[in-house]
């Protein structure tokens, strides 16, 4: 396996391009965030080594008989992080990349792709939160960012728009990929002068003509990919080699190991794109989740009753591989049942705080072979809320952190001998007294009123209050007194204290000021008055009393001037009925 000539960016990129150069069924999918793809075009410029490339040739008669996909050419964080399954139909022969993905991905999508990632504080199901942006390379000034990267240009992904508005003084912001027009070296001059970067300052004119003469050289002229050239086509040679060379440090999860080696492994489907096409399927369900390869084959491992549920590559063997694919349906259809029946619960991406946790619910539907309607059926009412109650406990208790094999393995044995109906009380009595016990003491229940309106967990801990609701409606997590009435200039006009207003705003977004409230009763209630909005929508004492007690709301002032003592009675309340549920 000889070193070959080297090639050049640009020749590479042209390679991807006319699909060439494609992945074979083992590789995983882009992973490099935008930071990463930045560095990378800083070291090529600072002539930085890259590393070496492992390509694997592929003759064309034998190119049917494995799968492979294309390069991803237009990343797209929500909807596009899938790579295409290629056509290998054509005369050419195949070079498939075994080790360099990630840069070569990379480099194609500065040159010629494009990488749409989500702004901040937009949400999920909002398209313009994921605007397309392409590379750019400041040509006026070097990087000014943070000392601890160690970067010396300036590169970044914007789109066209944030590109011309941030142009000035200091910044001129040049599209990388337009350098693959370029053929000669007189371009760049015509570039810079078309331009006006000759006629800035004579520092910033030397530092674009430097930087851009720079690019054009390492995209066009310096050989800088050098690449090992595989030609053995037995698969299980090439997948110890992949194996090999990605577990050597740790750029790959066993995840990813684990599906190179059920691509490799299956026989009647395709199980890359059975186990991504369901990750995604079921990172749709309800309000969307941000399920991951890992939560499916962990889930498979333990629903197969695989004795050995961890993450070895010893693990990761033909049989047990054949066999997830055996019993793929029957594994899909709990796992589906089983986002399903969470989502029925309220949960989502933001408050469901382990994937782990669903997986001893998806082995009791497994086991019992829980029909479709098992979401909706009156007849299963009692077994969901022990499902739910278990969910509630494991995610406040933090079951599943640190080593999740300790606890999946003595609940899969609990559930294995007693599913008649789902055993919780078994498993509470198996992990009573254990590193994971699911039972709370006092100083536990008084830390969950540390939990703020952003946190992950106050959803969960304000579920355990209100085990009646039907989640299927939607609720809000709600600021009993409106939190647009806790500002210092808000408060002092309202006549507080100097010496209660710390008070007010450390507490005015924690636990005891929080409700759960279904969506247009919240909206409605929005920034009014809480005692106000009591008395405008319940007109009879015994509707007010009702909502009272179902939101454990204290029969004190519930003006704002009486916050301090309604946060100290509402807390007590919310005490005893921690203590009740949870204390077991």
């Amino acid at each position: 396996m000889p070193f070959q000539t080297p090639i050049t960016v640009k020749e590479a990129i042209d390679d991807i391009h006319s699909k060439k150069y494609l992945l074979p069924a083992i590789q995983r999918e882009l992973v490099w965030a935008p930071e990463q793809i930045e560095r990378l075009f800083d070291s090529l410029m600072r002539d930085y080594p890259i590393g070496s490339f492992l390509f694997w040739y592929v003759e064309k008669s034998r190119s049917q008989d494995f799968q492979f996909y294309e390069f991803i050419r237009e990343f797209h964080q929500r909807d596009s992080r899938h790579n295409a399954k290629a056509n290998v139909d054509g005369e050419a022969d195949i070079i498939a990349i075994l080790d360099g993905q990630q840069r070569l991905t990379s480099l194609y999508l500065g040159l010629r792709g494009s990488y749409a990632f989500k702004e901040a504080k937009k949400r999920w199901d909002n398209d313009a939160a994921f605007p397309a942006r392409k590379l750019h390379l400041n040509l006026l000034k070097r990087y000014a960012g943070e000392e601890e990267l160690d970067l010396k240009y300036d590169f970044a992904f914007l789109t066209e728009q944030e590109a011309k508005q941030r142009n000035g003084e200091d910044y001129f912001w040049f599209r990388v990929g337009e350098i693959l027009g370029f053929k000669e070296h007189y371009e760049v001059n015509n570039y810079l002068i078309a331009n006006g970067l000759m006629n800035r300052p004579a520092e910033k004119s030397i530092f674009a003509n430097r930087t851009l003469f720079k690019l054009f050289s390492v995209i066009h002229e310096e050989r800088v990919i050098n690449y090992f050239l595989e030609k053995n086509e037995a698969l299980d040679k090439v997948l110890n080699i992949f194996v090999r060379i990605n577990s050597a440090g740790t750029p790959l999860s066993y995840s990813d190991l684990l599906l190179s080696i059920a691509s490799a492994s299956w026989k009647e489907r395709d199980a890359r794109e059975e186990i991504i096409g369901f990750v995604g399927e079921i990172s749709r369900i309800g309000d969307g989740f941000d399920f991951s390869k890992d939560f499916v084959l962990k889930t498979s491992l333990v629903l197969c009753d695989l004795p050995d549920i961890a993450f070895k590559v010893d693990n990761f063997n033909k049989k047990n591989m054949l066999t997830i694919e055996q019993r793929w349906e029957e594994i899909t259809k709990a796992i589906r049942l089983t986002i399903s029946l969470v989502a029925g619960y309220g949960y989502n991406r933001d408050t469901l705080t382990s994937s782990y946790a669903l997986i001893p619910i998806a082995y009791y539907l497994l086991k019992t072979g829980a029909p479709d309607n098992f979401v909706q059926a009156g007849r299963y009412r009692t077994e969901r809320d022990k499902i739910n109650r278990w969910l509630t406990l494991s995610l406040l208790k933090r079951t599943f952190s640190g080593t999740p094999d300790n606890v999946l393995r003595p609940v899969r044995q609990v559930i294995d001998k007693t599913h008649d109906s789902f055993p919780l009380s078994h498993i509470i009595d198996e992990l009573r007294g254990k590193p994971k016990s699911l039972t709370f003491n006092e100083d536990e229940i008084d830390n969950l009123f540390k939990y703020n309106y952003a946190s992950h967990y106050t959803f969960a801990t304000l579920a355990v209050l209100y085990p009646t609701l039907d989640f299927r409606n939607k609720f809000h997590i709600d600021h009993i007194h409106p939190r647009s009435s806790f500002t210092k200039r808000k408060l002092d006009a309202r006549g507080i204290p100097d010496e209660k207003i710390d008070f007010y705003l450390d507490n005015f977004d924690l636990l005891a000021n929080l409700q759960l409230l279904e969506g247009v009763p919240n909206m409605e209630k929005s920034g009014k008055r809480f005692d106000e909005w009591l008395a405008e929508v319940y007109e009879t004492d015994q509707a007010k009393r009702d909502f009272m007690a179902r939101h454990y709301i204290p029969d004190v002032d519930l003006s704002l001037e009486n916050f301090a003592e309604f946060i100290g009675e509402r807390k007590r309340l919310m005490v005893a009925e921690f203590e009740r549920l949870l204390k077991l």
